[in-house]
């Protein structure tokens, strides 16, 4: 069974049909997909750190050991209650593909134990992929994409969350902070909770454009974001000036290549939606590129391409794992990465 659209993702979520017992959940966003499948876990059982009841198991255990899967699988409850597994894979080699697909096959016809319920989480899976197959085409199997959230959903889900805290936006500053917004859950969840904290929680307060632009002026992260601005506009001076400013206003390392990161995330946003026809200023809003960045933003969208960026990602990611290690000099580690990019930009032209 196949489900992409977002009403019966969340009525299933919610409550999921008795006769599932393998969801395969994937897409993009990893936040999202986490964010749905957590939901769905925890239909199962509320603690899903249960040692008796829970299994968590990566591609790297599956590669490692094909056997630790049908041992989770096949494992009844200790305790009582329903036995969940739940698998995290990451970069999908072909073998573990074909394993997990074999195991979600034979459970959802029952083969293992029928009162557990297999949950795998994955990036966006190919249509080639024997595991996303699998998932569509069993009866006791669903395959849930996750596409990315459009505009409305984003809109939505800012206003519940504002509601909770029992504070919100006005229509023309709730569209200002959706534009402006980076379109992956986990971050987006990040920058609405700080929101809410600078219009006050359960303050009842509804704040409009001209406030809202006060808290969006005086970000945390402002350096760090004007820093991975100017590092892929091949400006290495001031990118290391407002690298070292915000390491001075007590941000990290971490955060600095997290701020690269989200760059060129917009970066490739903006590249993807002008390839399939959308306009250049529709595409840099999509990318929620802040209305006073959006020409700096388009010149280096023009000569940052996609392979240029999947280069500078390997990059990042081998400074984010490093800025991660103890005993690393991670200020040093986040601002030789900004300086590369500032020398692969003028490379191509900036």
């Amino acid at each position: 069974m196949i489900l992409a659209k977002r009403p019966e993702i969340d009525r299933f979520l919610k409550a999921p049909d008795p006769a599932i017992r393998a969801a395969v959940i994937h897409g993009k966003d990893r936040s999202g997909v986490a964010e749905r499948a957590e939901v769905l876990c925890r239909t199962v059982t509320p603690d899903l750190n249960d040692p008796f009841n829970v299994t968590v198991l990566t591609d790297s255990d599956i590669d490692s050991d094909e056997s630790k899967l049908e041992e989770a699988l096949t494992a009844m409850s200790l305790m009582g209650g329903r036995r969940l597994v739940r698998i995290r894979l990451s970069a999908l080699k072909p073998g573990v593909d074909k394993a997990v697909a074999a195991a979600v096959k034979i459970h959802a016809e029952g083969g293992y134990n029928p009162d557990a319920m297999l949950v795998v989480e994955a990036d966006q899976l190919g249509r080639d992929s024997a595991l996303r197959k699998t998932a569509e085409k069993e009866n006791g199997a669903v395959g849930i994409v996750c596409y990315e959230d459009e505009t409305g959903d984003v809109a939505r889900m800012t206003r519940e969350a504002l509601a909770v805290d029992k504070v919100g936006l006005t229509a023309d500053a709730l569209d200002r902070f959706v534009g402006r917004l980076p379109r992956e859950r986990g971050l987006m969840r990040q920058e609405i909770e700080r929101l809410a904290l600078f219009i006050g929680p359960g303050s009842g307060r509804t704040i409009d454009v001209e406030e809202l632009e006060q808290h969006l002026g005086v970000e945390p992260d402002a350096s760090l974001s004007d820093a991975a601005l100017q590092a892929f506009g091949a400006r290495p001076g001031p990118a290391q000036s407002g690298l070292r400013r915000a390491f001075a206003e007590g941000e990290s390392s971490v955060l600095a290549v997290r701020s690269a990161a989200l760059h060129l995330g917009r970066l490739r946003r903006i590249n993807i939606l002008q390839a399939n026809g959308a306009g250049a200023k529709e595409a840099a809003k999509a990318a929620g590129v802040f209305w006073k960045q959006e020409a700096e933003m388009l010149r280096q969208a023009r000569a940052w391409r996609l392979e240029a960026l999947d280069e500078v990602l390997d990059s990042i990611n081998t400074a984010d794992v490093a800025t991660k290690t103890t005993g690393m000099p991670d200020q040093l580690i986040a601002e030789r990465l900004l300086l590369e990019i500032a020398g692969r930009a003028r490379r191509l032209g900036l």
